[in-house]
């Protein structure tokens, strides 16, 4: 049989490694950690979640709860994992992120067709399937040989959120609710709200824009250019003195029980832990230096004496130029058995990212089998965010992460957002069925919504 092999062992190349040995392909699955970190990796683990411990929201008439939906039925490992280390977050799946690396770990480990080999790939292989799935911090060396390959690349900076501790907040400036009081979701006060009146705000927003802000790192000559999914707050706050009140720092659908009113704004925590000892300060990417974040930081009410475990950091992803490159199906248009998978291709999130690896082992795996690629319809988010990879008409392509507005409209015109989403949903589960019956591809049906019932 021909080599397989898959670089990376992040949450793409967990998901394409796993896909192939499913299908009764051995493949061999580099990971340079621990031998080699980039400048945003911690841990040893493989899957190792940076930015955040949310993989968003978990209802399947959502676009992120559509996603996790299309990949459960097509065998997702991490979705697996997940579902056995998810912490309280409202209506979001959220996990534990150290228990979540440490079940990929172990089922990537315990698995008899994967060789998991602990050094950095410095080139890419010249025989067999390969799948690149190096994600946003590629060292230097492989990135070298992947520009080469591809003729230039695209660059932006993305930046992670501070984790504080529980036991230093103080309970007397903050409460516990979901927005709106979604019970029905399971937000049971899953998230500590700091509320502030308009005094406070004034003041936090004028020292969080004045604050000094940490040097970027000289991974690129040129200036950073950052992703507006993960907009450091202090840059969106320099925008506007109101751009974070309308953004991560929006009341709506809270009531501070001290005042039986809605805050001027807000400040949220989601639990980073399953045992909810840890938090991290929602919305709020950063690149100020540590120093200023617990001084900007501590302005925030029930923050004053916070604990800091992770102060925010800013780091170079790299993406590229998929349209030109890729085809639907992750493949290399220039070379044959070479696939691409993760951020690196221009999908945005964690889930998006796994997705991805998903697909290109699924490809790999159909590829040996002397099958056709499996190309999911475009009413399906897998397959909507697979044709803005490969088939992006614009001028300046950029990452894209799952939502409805890529999926082709309806035929039917419904007015009720929460209804077309339901029939949007609908349509993509049943195109999904009937894509992966017609090319023979297997189905997992026992999914589960996010309310323990059978999906739409």
């Amino acid at each position: 049989m021909e080599q397989v092999t898959v670089l990376g062992a992040g949450l793409a190349g967990c998901e394409a490694a796993w896909a192939l040995a499913r299908r009764g392909i051995p493949v061999t699955l580099y990971e340079m950690k621990p031998q080699r970190f980039s400048p945003a990796h911690k841990s040893g683990g493989l899957a190792e979640l940076i930015c955040s411990n949310s993989l968003k929201a978990a209802r399947v008439n959502s676009a992120a709860g559509l996603l996790k939906e299309e990949m459960r039925r097509l065998g997702s490992l991490l979705l697996e994992c997940a579902a056995q280390c998810a912490v309280p977050a409202g209506g979001a799946l959220a996990v534990d992120r150290e228990e979540f690396s440490r079940l990929a770990t172990q089922a990537i480990e315990g698995e008899p067709l994967i060789t998991l080999r602990r050094e950095e790939a410095a080139d890419l292989p010249r025989e067999g399937i390969v799948i690149v799935a190096t994600g946003p911090l590629t060292s230097e060396a492989l990135s070298e040989k992947i520009l080469a390959l591809c003729g230039g690349g695209l660059s932006f900076f993305d930046a992670a959120a501070p984790i504080v501790t529980r036991e230093s907040l103080d309970w007397d400036h903050c409460f516990t609710a979901s927005r709106y009081g979604r019970e029905e979701e399971g937000g049971n006060g899953d998230y500590v709200n700091c509320p502030m009146n308009k005094e406070e705000y004034d003041r936090f927003v004028e020292e969080l824009v004045a604050a000094e802000r940490a040097p970027v790192h000289s991974f690129d000559a040129r200036a950073p250019k950052v992703y507006e999914g993960c907009m450091p707050i202090e840059v969106l706050a320099s925008r506007g003195h109101d751009a974070i009140r309308f953004g991560p720092m929006k009341p709506v659908g809270l009531k501070d029980p001290r005042t039986g009113h809605r805050p001027w704004a807000v400040v949220q925590l989601r639990k980073e832990n399953r045992e909810g000892t840890l938090f991290n300060l929602v919305g709020f990417q950063t690149n100020l230096k540590f120093g200023e974040q617990k001084r900007v930081f501590g302005l925030i009410p029930g923050l004053a004496k916070a604990e800091f475990v992770r102060y925010g950091v800013m780091h170079r992803n790299t993406f590229l130029n998929s349209p030109r490159l890729l085809e639907g199906d992750f493949s290399f248009r220039g070379r044959p058995g070479l696939y691409f998978a993760g951020q690196i291709t221009g999908v945005e999130g964690y889930m998006e990212s796994a997705g991805s690896g998903l697909l290109a082992g699924i490809n790999a795996a159909r590829r040996l089998a002397g099958k056709e690629p499996l190309l999911l319809p475009e009413t399906t988010m897998l397959g909507a965010l697979s044709r803005h990879v490969s088939r992006y008409e614009g001028k300046d392509f950029q990452p894209m992460g799952a939502n409805f507005g890529v999926l082709p409209p309806l035929e039917e015109k419904i007015r009720d957002k929460q209804r077309r989403y339901e029939a949007l949903a609908q349509r993509a589960l049943e195109d999904l069925a009937a894509c992966c019956k017609a090319s023979g591809e297997p189905l997992t049906h026992s999914a589960q919504g996010a309310e323990g019932k059978e999906s739409v």
